[in-house]
């Protein structure tokens, strides 16, 4: 099978963690016969440099001709860059922005594992962490508190600030379908978080939700309200498969989740639109303080490209191998600096890239 992946290496430790991915899909394409051919583009502060703008409709039209994009890291140090001097609309983020905008990418998707081999980093009682946890948090990224009507206005004598929450039918549907299959590739399990005791909205969610479950009798559906979803993520992170939800919930759930990981170096993400296509990202920044140097942990970028694997090219057997490879390497005690511990070996960025493809 051939797939063309438009690659935006980025910036900071963008490109070393981005070039230990590709990496690894190489050895996936040796192995099981397809071809990957990449197109290098350039989006945030190395495009500001290049082109004066940190998205151009080239590459945005690039990315759309593509099956998948695979990305870096986008910014740098705020406080030295001269890319914070410039206007708020030609940082690098704003490419970042620009760039899921573009692409329709709606529903963000985060795993959330924690590997026993790195048990002692999670922050939880032994006996939670001990039991591992397997989770991906889908959070509807377009949409909700974030986008509806803003406005401050002085009422009565007073400054009075108001945010409007606003979901559709067919928004709420389409992330629904999208958690719905995506557990299908899992363990069958969704969890749909809401407000629905205090909330209209999330009334409409839970209303939608239940009618899209239908459609998947083998999907086990629990609905869940957000203040009891933090608890349990504390409580017992075991228990979720795939938890689905809307914008500022997904927002603070998944920056819950991903602290319980033990490390952010090792958490993927994934933007998705209503096909297959996406866009493949480490959670993490682009950590200019180590860039260059050879130190940073490329395993969220590879465990990256193993989703575009699954959700976009439907390679399922592939990205088990990825992801198998990856827990292989750290039961072997092969750590970068940010996961490393005492009795384990520590490697470089490109050693641990090479350790992974040699596995897969």
């Amino acid at each position: 099978m051939t797939k063309n992946i438009a690659v935006i290496k980025g910036d900071g430790i963008g490109p070393e963690i981005v070039t230990e991915a590709m990496k690894v899909l190489d050895a996936v394409a040796k192995k099981y016969g397809h071809t990957f051919n990449y197109e290098q583009l350039l989006m945030g502060g190395a495009s500001i440099d290049a082109n004066g703008e940190p998205l151009t409709q080239e590459t945005i039209d690039r990315c759309k001709a593509s099956d998948a994009v695979l990305m870096g890291s986008i910014g740098g140090d705020t406080t030295t860059s001269p890319w914070y001097k410039l206007p708020p609309h030609l940082r690098p983020e704003a490419g970042l922005l620009g760039i899921r905008k573009a692409l329709g990418l709606f529903a963000n998707l985060r795993p959330c594992v924690l590997y026993p081999q790195l048990s002692g980093a999670c922050p939880l009682k032994k006996e939670i962490s001990d039991k591992g946890f397997d989770m991906l948090i889908m959070r509807e990224l377009t949409g909700g508190l974030y986008f509806g009507e803003k406005k401050t206005e002085e009422v009565d004598g007073e400054l009075v600030a108001v945010d409007t929450l606003i979901y559709s039918e067919h928004e709420i549907r389409r992330i629904a379908v999208k958690a719905f299959e995506v557990a299908m590739k899992r363990r069958k399990k969704v969890t749909s978080v809401d407000k629905a005791n205090v909330m209209e909205s999330s009334r409409l969610w839970r209303k939608v939700v239940e009618e899209v479950a239908k459609d998947y009798p083998e999907v086990t559906l629990e609905h869940m309200l957000v203040d009891n979803s933090a608890m349990q993520l504390v409580k017992d992170p075991a228990q979720f498969d795939v938890m689905v939800t809307e914008n500022m919930f997904g927002d603070i759930l998944s920056d819950e989740a991903s602290m319980i990981t033990g490390s952010i170096g090792m958490l993927a993400s994934a933007s998705m639109n209503e096909t297959k296509f996406g866009l493949y990202e480490p959670s993490g920044g682009s950590a200019p303080d180590i860039a260059g140097q050879n130190k940073a942990n490329p395993i969220a970028t590879i465990l990256s490209a193993a989703m575009m694997l699954r959700y976009s090219f439907d390679m399922q057997e592939e990205a088990d191998a990825v992801e198998n490879a990856v827990s292989k390497v750290l039961e072997a005690g092969i750590r970068t600096g940010d996961i490393m511990s005492e009795g384990m070996t520590c490697v470089t960025c490109s050693e641990m890239g090479d350790r992974i493809a040699a596995l897969i």
